[in-house]
């Protein structure tokens, strides 16, 4: 599964968020300048940030497998973080 989500917060501070969200959840397997990568038990997650318009930062996030899976329910949770981070209005909401 894919999943994309477009913040306002820098790559930079994403990526120290994708740190402390999945370390003790998953182990880290590769480290670069704008990708992560993930494994576990639960299978594997790959995290892509790139600069996007200017004022924004498009997260990209991997994982190898399908439908509702442990590893999709992190990353989607993953996401919602950053978006509480952004907005500390917005509210959690699913099982995930």
């Amino acid at each position: 599964m894919r999943y994309f989500h477009r913040t306002s917060l820098p790559p930079d501070d994403v990526l120290a968020e994708a740190d402390r969200y999945f370390s003790g959840r998953l182990e880290p397997l590769e480290s670069g300048d704008r990708n992560r990568t993930y494994s576990g038990t639960v299978g594997r997650i790959e995290l892509t940030v790139r600069a996007e318009a200017g004022h924004y930062t498009l997260i990209t996030l991997k994982t190898d497998q399908v439908g509702e899976s442990e590893a999709d329910k992190h990353a989607k949770r993953f996401l919602t973080e950053v978006h509480t981070r952004v907005d500390s209005r917005h509210v959690a909401r699913g099982a995930y």
